[in-house]
């Protein structure tokens, strides 16, 4: 069990064939916390407007979070882009998740960190990529890829891999854009006057620390299975659960999301019909 004062984690897309849900409810299972962070696009409600895919996995990991909220761990949701409709209940509190548009963390040592998606920094970079994260109809193919991808890789017994991942970082304008991204979080950090901020939006987990000011993106849920912790010592930490669990004989191979959901329209899903 590994035990954390603090964690966040973003970009789960819920409710998209890509979204890799059953990692994250073995991960949620295998860590304890004080509080945890639900750093935005935690649904994916684009791509359930059109298609929605909700596995048995999906509903656990909620069940998860939910009973994690019940035993007293501080649960906070922070809506992003993908699931901006949950930004018109900013304030309240249900089923004891707190819903909030941003909220500052007080680490174990005393820093003050902004917590917030991070969409709200696309217009400062937007221009800066042409294809602003590779190009939505683009970024769809290469997912759609690494999906079937992954589907052979399973059906011979390997972990999964993000073919995804591995082809955007070879597009000089998506790492661009998320160079420019890191720089305009960094600098409104430091003009609000925190010592980091933690955001997500971008699946891109990484670590900088810019003249004292800390920089931390969680990532994903589709692409790398990635968070952030806060150790029982105040450490802030980046979790790469994919590795962690290779290391760990304990853990069982467990299916990939991989579309093998049926899917079905959003209206059929409401009258309980097939698509």
């Amino acid at each position: 069990m590994h035990r954390y004062r603090t964690l966040f984690i973003s970009d789960v897309h819920l409710g998209s064939p890509d979204s890799q849900s059953e990692l994250l409810k073995e991960f949620l299972e295998q860590v304890e916390c004080e509080t945890l962070y639900l750093v935005g696009d935690i649904f994916d409600l684009w791509k359930m407007k059109y298609r929605l895919h909700w596995s048995p996995a999906t509903n656990d990991v909620l069940q998860v979070i939910f009973q994690m909220a019940q035993r007293g761990i501080r649960v906070v949701y922070i809506p992003g882009n993908h699931d901006e409709m949950a930004r018109a209940y900013c304030g309240l509190s249900i089923s004891g998740i707190e819903i909030l548009e941003q909220d500052v963390h007080t680490t174990l040592e005393g820093n003050r960190l902004l917590i917030l998606h991070g969409d709200c920094f696309d217009e400062f970079v937007r221009e800066v990529s042409k294809l602003h994260l590779i190009g939505s109809a683009l970024y769809e193919v290469i997912m759609i890829i690494s999906r079937y991808h992954n589907r052979l890789r399973r059906s011979m017994r390997y972990s999964y891999w993000s073919f995804a991942a591995f082809i955007k970082y070879r597009f000089k304008e998506a790492v661009r854009y998320i160079q420019s991204y890191e720089t305009a979080a960094l600098d409104h950090a430091d003009a609000q006057g925190y010592d980091g901020i933690v955001c997500g939006h971008i699946h891109h987990p990484n670590r900088i620390d810019r003249n004292g000011t800390l920089y931390l993106n969680t990532g994903d849920w589709v692409e790398h299975c990635s968070a952030v912790g806060e150790t029982a010592d105040g450490q802030l930490t980046e979790i790469d659960w994919l590795k962690e669990r290779q290391q760990d004989p304990r853990l069982h191979v467990v299916p990939v999301s991989s579309g093998l959901v049926t899917p079905t329209r959003a209206s059929d899903a409401r009258t309980g019909r097939a698509a």
